[in-house]
């Protein structure tokens, strides 16, 4: 049986078709390469589906990875799809769900674009990759890596969790902290790349192909786990955007394959307001985005002032119905707390400004009561200690604890 059906690449703007099958970073238009199948000749269904390990693997007749002696996983897919009950009652949205991949490997939604991506790099014969991170993607590509047997060196903001950057270390990865943005992390990589005479690949967000394949399995997922139909409305927090890219993507693959049917969901990017550029430009009804000046926002990973692929996020919005929301870091955090206490979830500070968009969206009626809701919550809480002031009494041995 065939493991994967992957066809060819294709770059997102132009068209130009690539081998798949040798290393490729961006078309020489300097556009994202999208990875294609031959999607007529997939004989899986949904019922061939369900008695697979529950792992994003599952659906590799629609990954890159054409052997699956390849395919590097520490389990990572198949996060839950969770009622929020009390939080929807809250909003005013009684059909709200949440999609956590703060439990998967690595803490965060990157462990699924770094077991695809690093699978069919080490597949394709590259033995280090480069890339610059806002925290979590270089953390997952470090641990990737290091189960691929692939060297990795990563640059980061010097103000990104520490967290993130203790998982790049501990995993022998490179790490390098640059003072300033992801942005200026990315122009010191590409250097980097360009001085290292080919011994490191480009892995930067959309510079390879791949990463937005392991993101896709996230609407695959949602699919199956709704009985393969879709929510009205999925909300996702956006920084690159690869993962609403993804999302789009895998709608598209699903009609075409008829495991679909029906309208897509009503997709959303949700930004800071210290760094919007994508809903600046969906405000405008522009197809590009223009770059943020002095970003600044507690929410870590929504800090990209220009994302690569930011024609393919508008694209998305527009062709979904969709829309885009800023929310203040304020607002943020305050989400975050509400929804830890009223469903017990401490969500990341991105899934956190997602749900804040869901209330404000909720609130001017562009999400109505009878909506099925499901927000993307792309890391675990406790990878941003700093979000959350522990302000406790301390008490010493033999002190009497105040009573309930």
């Amino acid at each position: 049986m065939t493991y994967s059906y992957l066809s060819h690449l294709d770059c997102a703007r132009c068209g130009r078709r690539y081998d798949a099958d040798v290393v490729n970073n961006l078309c020489t238009c300097g556009s994202p390469l999208l990875a294609r199948y031959d999607l007529d000749a997939v004989p899986t269904g949904p019922s061939d589906i369900s008695g697979r390990q529950p792992s994003l693997w599952r659906y590799h007749e629609v990954l890159p990875v054409r052997d699956p002696s390849n395919a590097v996983s520490l389990g990572e897919g198949m996060t839950p799809l969770l009622p929020l009950g009390a939080l929807g009652r809250d909003m005013g949205v009684p059909g709200l769900l949440m999609k956590d991949d703060g439990l998967i490997p690595s803490g965060s939604f990157k462990a699924r674009g770094a077991a695809v991506g690093v699978s069919r790099a080490a597949e394709l014969g590259v033995t280090g990759i480069a890339m610059p991170s806002n925290g979590n993607a270089g953390a997952a590509w470090a641990l990737y890596g290091a189960r691929a047997g692939i060297r990795t060196v990563v640059a980061m903001p010097v103000d990104a969790p520490s967290i993130t950057g203790a998982e790049c270390v501990v995993s022998g990865g490179s790490l390098y902290l640059v003072r300033g943005h992801i942005g200026d992390a990315g122009r010191m990589v590409a250097d980097l790349i360009a001085r290292s005479s080919g011994k490191l690949m480009d892995a930067s967000t959309l510079k390879e192909p791949y990463r937005i394949e392991g993101k896709k399995t996230m609407m695959y997922e949602i699919a199956e786990q709704l009985g393969w139909r879709c929510p009205d409305v999925i909300v996702y927090p956006t920084g690159g955007g690869v993962g609403l890219i993804g999302i789009h993507k895998a709608l598209r693959e699903m009609l075409a394959l008829g495991w679909l049917s029906g309208p897509m969901p009503r997709l959303v990017a949700v930004q800071s307001s210290g760094c919007a550029p994508v809903v600046r430009a969906f405000a405008a009804g522009a197809r590009e985005a223009e770059a943020w000046t002095d970003p600044v926002t507690i929410a870590f990973g929504l800090t990209v002032p220009k994302p690569l692929g930011d024609f393919l996020i508008l694209d998305a919005l527009y062709d979904t119905g969709g829309t885009a929301v800023a929310v203040d870091d304020e607002e943020t955090l305050a989400e975050q707390a509400r929804c830890a206490r009223l469903e017990g979830a401490f969500v990341c500070p991105e899934g956190a400004a997602a749900f804040r968009a869901v209330r404000s969206l909720r609130a001017d009626g562009w999400i109505s009561a009878a909506d099925s809701v499901v927000v993307l919550n792309t890391g675990a809480g406790i990878k941003y200690p700093s979000t959350v002031s522990v302000d406790a009494p301390v008490f010493s041995p033999g002190d009497e604890l105040p009573g309930l």
